[in-house]
């Protein structure tokens, strides 16, 4: 990390950042924007001046000037396939002290023998824009994970004004890839485009909503193909000079034949705004996983289970290596695909099924990318002599595992997901209870948090998921938590209404 200077953002934009305000654009700062990409100081690249005649010849006389691109007739032709979006996402109460008095669930709370308190505070609302684009005409849009994420509203608004509730199909952080759905048909879409033949220097343009501008549009080139980015595993992105800024973060990048071969995800930046650097995802990595969360609702990839580092050039010469190629190993999981196919820590991966290992971030990609179960063949150096492995992947760890190990409380209803306590949570706490693993909806309206413990539904205690769930199912649509969190006990009044 200390060669990079600075790193890459996603593109988040938070409503408390006042200096925008200053500037005269609270009313699209107000919400929490998401980064966009679109406004350039000069719309064609400053020409340098040669150093010297002779050593770089001037074009011929009377030889015309290349035109530079008119993006019109492209934005006339796919802008309409180009949504914004906007996200609400309920913020949960860092205290909940009770309800008013004045309030009819005080009464309910007082015929179980509760004192409901005084003073409950109301959940805080997080507004976020962003961008996205339709994929198919029955209402699939691609966007960014971190656009939807966490939301508990999301809504699409079409460039004919329509405005639909939005469901999230699914959502891929590591690739920051989500699907999400509008009941609509008939709907313009995108074309897909090929981010291999791509060339660099080659002119982009990109749609979005800076700053809450909808439908606005910038251009620039491609800069680079397949950077590697710090903490981004999984996404050979395109870097480009299009302007990045808050809004556009989901909308598509498109080649100069309307094309989607992007969406945009990501800049570099020392100050938060864009400073002529920007990332996409390339679309053929964002359709394998579209393919992925409209068929399952969520990604599996192929694990190895190896911690490695790159290979500099004193390393490669320490290993009799030609080059600085490959993956070095410096770690196996025990009783990983690694560990059974006998790879060892100083072992140099240099090709996965015949094919190449240039830099060390292609492994986790090429890996990631095939299936659990799926047979893989390794070329590896070890002590200078080549060996041939044969590797069969296990399944990636789903990012949601924590939340995965609770079980749904309510049927969904409460929006409240929990797990049993450990034998020494329940020592510790003395009593019996169940772990707030996962909160929304209601469940968050009311003030829950992970980590809170749930003692009983209203007088009935709780000793597990299941008898939670059963008491829920009994409660009816407005009942009261007994939780502990951390040294206090509360009520916390619950409305599923």
């Amino acid at each position: 990390m200390t060669k990079i200077p600075f790193r890459p953002l996603p593109f988040r934009f938070s409503r408390s950042v006042a200096a925008f305000a200053a500037g005269g654009l609270l009313a699209f700062v107000a919400a929490q924007a998401d980064l966009s990409l679109i406004s350039r100081s000069n719309a064609a690249p400053a020409t340098v001046a040669a150093a010297s005649a002779a050593a770089v010849p001037g074009p011929a006389a009377g030889a015309p000037l290349a035109a530079l691109p008119d993006f019109s007739a492209l934005v006339e032709q796919v802008g309409s396939a180009v949504v914004n979006i906007s996200t609400v996402t309920l913020a949960k109460n860092s205290n909940v002290s009770g309800i008013n008095p004045n309030d009819p669930f005080y009464d309910f709370l007082r015929r179980f023998g509760i004192a409901p308190g005084m003073g409950s505070q109301q959940p805080q609302e997080s507004r976020g824009i962003g961008s996205g684009f339709i994929v198919s005409a029955d209402g699939y849009v691609l966007t960014n994970a971190h656009v939807v994420a966490d939301a508990d509203e999301v809504a699409v608004k079409l460039t004919d004004k329509r405005e639909f509730k939005a469901k999230v199909v699914g959502i891929d952080r590591r690739s920051d890839v989500a699907l999400i759905k509008i009941a609509a048909s008939n709907l313009p879409t995108v074309r897909i485009g090929s981010p291999d033949r791509l060339k660099v220097g080659e002119w982009v343009a990109a749609i979005g909503a800076p700053f809450g501008f909808e439908n606005s549009v910038t251009a620039g080139i491609v800069s680079a193909k397949s950077r590697a980015l710090p903490d981004e595993t999984y996404v050979p992105f395109i870097q480009t000079d299009v302007a990045i800024n808050p809004g556009n973060s989901g909308g598509p990048l498109f080649n100069l034949k309307g094309e989607v071969v992007g969406i945009n995800s990501q800049i570099y930046s020392r100050s938060g705004g864009y400073q002529g650097i920007s990332f996409a995802i390339p679309i053929d990595v964002a359709m394998k996983v579209k393919e992925q969360l409209q068929k399952t609702g969520k990604v599996q990839r192929g694990r190895l289970g190896v911690t490695m580092q790159p290979v500099t050039k004193e390393l490669a010469e320490s290993f009799g290596l030609a080059k600085p190629v490959g993956a070095l190993v410096t770690g196996v999981d025990r009783s990983s695909p690694a560990d059974k196919a006998g790879l060892q820590p100083g072992d140099v991966i240099i090709a996965l099924d015949g094919v190449p290992i240039e830099e060390a971030t292609d492994l986790p990609r090429k890996v990631g990318d095939s299936a659990p179960g799926t047979k893989l063949g390794l070329t590896v150096l070890r002590d200078g002599k080549r060996l041939e492995k044969q590797a069969v992947l296990a399944a990636m760890p789903s990012e949601t595992a924590p939340q995965a190990r609770g079980e749904s409380a309510g049927g969904g209803r409460v929006g409240l997901a929990v797990r049993s306590l450990s034998r020494e949570e329940a020592a510790a706490l003395g009593s019996s209870g169940v772990v707030v693993v996962g909160v929304n909806g209601p469940a968050a309206r009311a003030g829950l948090q992970e980590g809170d413990v749930v003692l009983a539904v209203n007088n009935a205690r709780v000793s597990s998921p299941a008898q939670l769930k059963e008491l829920l199912d009994q409660a009816g649509k407005r009942f009261a938590l007994l939780i502990q969190r951390e040294d206090a006990r509360l009520y916390v009044p619950v409305r599923t209404d």
